[in-house]
């Protein structure tokens, strides 16, 4: 019996001595158990990394966002481009040169176009084309299918309507 008593001691005070050199491992104040090393140099660059991450996607798709909003609206004076139609005044001597894809509707005028190519333009209105020194017809609207395709007037005064990009000189 005085054995397993022993025994018994032997091993309370084992588990004594663990317990209290666990204790003693913990840290304290300056060293806590999760260390401040660890933070440091292991989950700090983490989080900052996918806060980074994460700044960057945003970023990115405000920056989409913003241009898609962007390019529904045209800008004003000689170049617009848009999802809207821009009444265009020219008087004599000034030439309208179309970009790819721009609209163009006559509505006060006469106009000629001129282009190095055949096609120079595509009515949509008729389904037909139009070639360079043709002039255009009022209330058709025309397509610019290839750049370099420009507008000049043959009367004082024309009014258009646009959409699509374009530089007045």
């Amino acid at each position: 019996m005085r054995k397993r008593r022993t025994g018994a001691l032997a091993a309370a005070l084992t588990l004594a001595v663990l317990l209290a050199g666990t204790a003693l491992a913990a840290g304290g104040q300056d060293d806590p158990l999760v260390t401040l090393s660890y933070l440091n140099q292991t989950v700090l660059p983490q989080i900052l990394s996918q806060v980074e991450k994460n700044t960057a996607q945003q970023q990115e798709d405000l920056a989409k966002r913003f241009q898609e909003q962007l390019s529904q609206y045209g800008s004003t004076g000689s170049s617009a481009t848009g999802a809207a139609y821009t009444l265009v005044t020219l008087t004599s001597g000034q030439t309208m040169s179309l970009e790819l894809g721009c609209e163009v509707l006559l509505r006060v005028g006469s106009v000629t176009v001129s282009a190095d190519s055949a096609p120079a333009l595509i009515d949509t209105s008729s389904g037909g084309t139009l070639g360079s020194g043709a002039s255009l017809l009022q209330n058709h609207l025309y397509l610019s299918t290839i750049e370099g395709r420009t507008l000049t007037p043959t009367s004082a005064t024309v009014k258009l309507m646009a959409r699509g990009g374009y530089t007045i000189s």
